[in-house]
């Protein structure tokens, strides 16, 4: 996931950790995309051979689309942005149809890394599952499949 000519200096995938931080925010009681891996979950899709390289395109390109939107709106790339930017880059980029998609696809995995076994890398020290009361099934894996 290397930047183009343009955004030689903007990685990919610190904007989705970022991203991930803006559609998902820690409130009290809640757990953050840190506490449930979220992004290292990511990175582990991004990474495994079961899932179409036309997809890891796709949410690669999104990364590109939204800082080409972000220095539209802004002239500045979207980990340059205020808070406050950034949701208005995302209300924005949604209004499109690869955008919202896109949304789509970041907030998944964040639910999959929330509400998954952590045996596939997200749900670190079952946050996800504590804040919501839930016990996993028996039996649970006892080898990652993803």
């Amino acid at each position: 996931m290397s930047g183009g000519k343009l955004f030689g200096a903007v990685s990919p995938l610190q904007t989705i950790e970022l991203v991930q931080q803006d559609l998902f925010p820690s409130t009290s009681n809640v757990p953050t995309t840190n506490d449930i891996n979220a992004y290292a979950y990511l990175v582990t899709i991004l990474h495994h051979s079961r899932v179409s390289d036309s997809h890891k395109a796709f949410i690669r390109n999104g990364v590109q689309w939204l800082n080409e939107e972000s220095i539209k709106m802004y002239k500045k790339t979207y980990m340059q942005l205020l808070s406050q930017e950034r949701q208005n880059v995302l209300k924005n980029i949604a209004k499109y149809r690869w955008g919202e998609n896109w949304i789509d696809t970041i907030l998944t995995y964040i639910f999959e890394a929330m509400l998954g076994d952590p045996i596939y890398g997200g749900n670190k020290n079952q946050a996800g599952w504590k804040w919501l009361h839930h016990k996993g099934g028996n039996p649970r894996p006892t080898k990652a499949l993803v």
